[in-house]
């Protein structure tokens, strides 16, 4: 066990969901064909003026209020001057003195018990246009910039590679929750970047910061490999420098991108061409009251109604299987609607690459087949040979049912076959009877077999239970 204490301060850039920039009207959307979603504001054109987009406030205080933070209620716009080719006007909008939110914090579980995680501040930017680099050019998309950003800062309050990620999936399900952005970090629209050091001591080592990590998982990987770098520098002696690297996940290392040997002077002021923004009371109070269902409200909700913690993790883990599961909160039972909707349902829309609205699976369909499963007049194997059918076809559970000859057995009929099957399995009847609870477990095999699986489990089950005593 190693006798260094880790120490870890995380950055998150998050893109808000808004329809337009945040400073002007061009379209707010991704993977357009380069440089089509741009006009002269987000090229920087000499003589250009932002118009702040109303939307973006909105979205922001929204962050602000779910991460517990302080409001500044009157704020300004800065800017932080820098030469780079992919910020054409030399300087980049942002919030320095003044930010949305400022001392808040995000609660995660670790193996002590809860650990509230400080968030330093919050605040709102544009986001610089995306830079692809060749070997011998690089290339320049402008539709990324002016796309409104969130940075939250946190304080270096976490110490392993675990907190890092648990702060990081936690931050995702509030934002995700919110409607402030949609998190989609494999299309960069929730950036990473994470301050590492080590020491010995309660004082803190060299930080060394690691750049856009494009996972959650990467950044316990990136966490780790800085312990282990850092822990062989010092244990030879060699003095670590300040500096910034990449992760590479071809082989899960860091990559020296270049040393600090200055701390960055950005010069900043306040923007002059963007008026002071005062958030009232009221505004802060409407904002709050029309929050949508957190992420914890939901967790609660399905728990008290029998779903499992793990299942209720993967329900909130995928917002579209959580948004659609609510449509039927008190109307179904819930328990049979997250299992639907986690296994067959969602392998097909995986395999489809469809969302709910490209199928035929309407609510009245959906809550239909849930009763059905409730009452055992479906069960799981039926509901596998029916899935697609299901999906595809614009016809009844009732209907698709009479399709696949799936008619519910007359109850002389199941009675003729439990006592065939009784008689033909003597010595398991008798097992049952000298107090052998496994033995009816046999019958029910037995039964549901000579049935094709078409006979209700729950009233096969009463029947034998039955006709044994």
């Amino acid at each position: 066990m190693s006798n260094y204490k880790t120490t870890v301060g995380i950055e998150v850039h998050a893109e808000l969901k808004t329809r337009t920039k945040i400073f002007s009207n061009s379209l707010n959307s991704y993977g357009k064909m380069a440089n089509t979603m741009v006009n002269p504001v987000d090229l920087g054109y000499p003589g250009t003026l932002p118009t702040l987009n109303k939307e973006v406030i909105r979205l922001a205080l929204r962050a602000a209020l779910v991460l517990n933070c302080t409001i500044n209620k009157r704020m300004h716009f800065d800017r932080k001057n820098y030469f780079y080719p992919d910020n054409p006007k030399n300087y980049q909008i942002t919030q320095n003195r003044t930010p949305i939110g400022v001392n808040g914090y995000v609660e995660i579980d670790t193996p002590n018990g809860p650990k509230k995680i400080r968030i330093h501040d919050i605040h709102i930017e544009e986001d610089t246009c995306k830079s692809t680099h060749g070997k011998t050019s690089s290339l320049l998309d402008f539709n990324r910039a002016g796309v409104p950003l969130v940075e939250i800062v946190t304080e270096a309050d976490m110490n392993s590679a675990d907190e890092a990620m648990k702060y990081l999936e936690r931050l995702r399900e509030l934002l995700l929750y919110a409607d402030v952005s949609d998190c989609k970090i494999e299309e960069g629209s929730m950036r990473c970047d994470c301050n590492v050091s080590i020491s010995k001591t309660d004082k803190w080592g060299t930080k060394v910061e690691v750049k856009n990590i494009g996972s959650i998982s990467n950044v316990g990987l990136a966490i780790e490999y800085e312990e282990k770098r850092q822990e062989e520098i010092y244990e030879k002696g060699e003095t670590l420098k300040e500096q910034t690297r990449r992760y590479d996940d071809k082989t899960d290392t860091t990559v020296l991108m270049r040393y600090k040997e200055v701390g960055n002077d950005y010069r900043y002021f306040p923007e002059p061409d963007i008026p002071y923004v005062t958030l009232t009371d009221e505004y802060i109070k409407e904002v709050k009251d029309n929050m949508p269902m957190t992420a914890s409200e939901r967790r609660r909700i399905y728990i008290e109604n029998g779903i499992s913690e793990l299942n209720a993790g993967k329900v909130l883990a995928n917002r579209n299987i959580s948004d659609y599961l609510n449509k039927f909160l008190g109307k179904i039972n819930l328990v049979i609607a997250s299992n639907l909707l986690l296994g067959d349902i969602q392998a097909y829309l995986n395999k489809m690459e469809y969302t709910y609205s490209d199928t035929k699976l309407t609510d009245e369909k959906f809550i239909t087949l849930v009763n059905y499963m409730d009452k055992g007049k479906v069960n799981s194997k039926q509901f596998k040979e029916i899935v697609d059918d299901i999906m595809e076809e614009d016809l009844s559970i009732d209907e698709i049912l009479d399709k696949h000859g799936f008619k519910e057995m007359d109850t002389k009929e199941l009675e003729k076959i439990i006592k065939t099957v009784m008689d033909n399995n003597p010595q398991s009847v008798s097992d049952y009877k000298s107090g052998n609870d496994r033995a009816i477990k046999f019958l029910m095999g037995q039964i549901m077999k000579e049935t094709k699986g078409n006979a209700n489990p729950q009233l096969v089950t009463e029947k034998l239970t039955e006709m044994l005593k």
